[in-house]
């Protein structure tokens, strides 16, 4: 199960785990595992009932640096790369959706024998635990949603958004330009739009993320193929317990949708952050995980 990482050899184009990869948060919890027709870059810690943690668009496995560890004093926690994100091969364009990622994602937890209890997902981490829950993939105890995107953008922004992602994934220089542009700089403002402010670490490896084409790549592909109103019209077929975490100062996904997602689940409750963004759970880690711990305590008994 445990095996080289083959896009290392792959140049400018794709992250490499012997060089973007040697200070990885939680390195030593890293594998690379076959799964579903791709390499996936997984990590895991801690001993106890699995706990799986699903990332957002854009991000990978260093947004739980700090609360990965946490959580593994209680569970075994399992946090993998989403495909064309971090340290995971990239799906076939066509294959690149909800529904293909939810797939992929299972066929990850039936190669590693996990049938998650918990399950925690960041943005569209979390839609993507409720697909998968929804399709019965999965059947954890308890969703805890941290900011998540579940239903459409609004308006204007959901005409214009989903085409203009596709047009730029499309576009093969689109990577690289904006690769370029990703200095620390440009990468502190683009995550101050998020509502939040992390620590320097944080923002280096962001910088490293997307200053990488093949990172850059499988974000827009994934933002691209991100269609929820199947999943907003399926949302009342969800009948695992869902806390819906939201941020009070969440520019990214307002927390007043929380009030809209509640009106469709039929076992859903709401607990706010305040004074943290879109990020929180990388802003405070150790009151993100003390929260998560609360919750799961008053909702299951493992």
């Amino acid at each position: 199960m445990l095996m080289n990482a083959r896009k290392a050899a792959v140049p400018n184009t794709t992250l490499s785990w012997s060089e973007d990869g040697r200070d990885w948060p939680n390195r030593e919890s890293s594998q690379f595992v076959d799964a579903g027709g791709l390499l996936w870059h997984v990590q895991s810690l801690g001993q106890g009932p699995p706990l799986l943690l699903v990332h957002g668009t854009g991000a990978a496995t260093h947004s739980w640096r700090g609360l990965a560890p946490l959580l593994a004093k209680r569970f075994r926690v399992i946090a993998p790369d989403l495909p064309g994100h971090g340290f995971t091969e990239a799906m076939d364009e066509k294959d690149i959706s909800l529904p293909g990622i939810a797939q992929g994602l299972a066929a990850l937890l039936a190669k590693l024998g996990v049938k998650p209890a918990i399950v925690i997902g960041h943005s569209a981490g979390a839609a993507i635990l409720a697909r998968l829950c929804i399709d019965h993939a999965i059947e954890p105890k308890l969703l805890i949603s941290l900011n998540g995107a579940f239903l459409p953008f609004e308006g204007m922004a959901g005409h214009i958004f989903p085409p203009m992602a596709k047009l730029l994934f499309l576009n093969p220089l689109v990577p690289r330009v904006f690769a370029w542009s990703a200095d620390r700089l440009a990468v502190s403002q683009l995550l101050r739009w998020t509502g939040s402010s992390i620590d320097r670490e944080g923002l280096d490896l962001y910088a490293r993320l997307l200053s990488n084409p093949g990172h850059v790549t499988g974000a827009l592909g994934m933002m691209a193929g991100w269609k929820l109103d199947t999943l907003a019209r399926d949302l009342p077929n969800l009948h695992v317990p869902v806390v819906l975490v939201t941020a009070q100062n969440d520019k990214a996904v307002s927390p007043e949708l929380a009030g809209k997602i509640m009106a469709r689940l039929p076992n859903a409750r709401v607990e706010t952050l305040r004074h943290l963004g879109h990020l929180a759970h990388e802003e405070k880690p150790d009151a993100v995980a003390d929260l998560i711990f609360k919750l799961i305590d008053q909702a299951v008994h493992l």
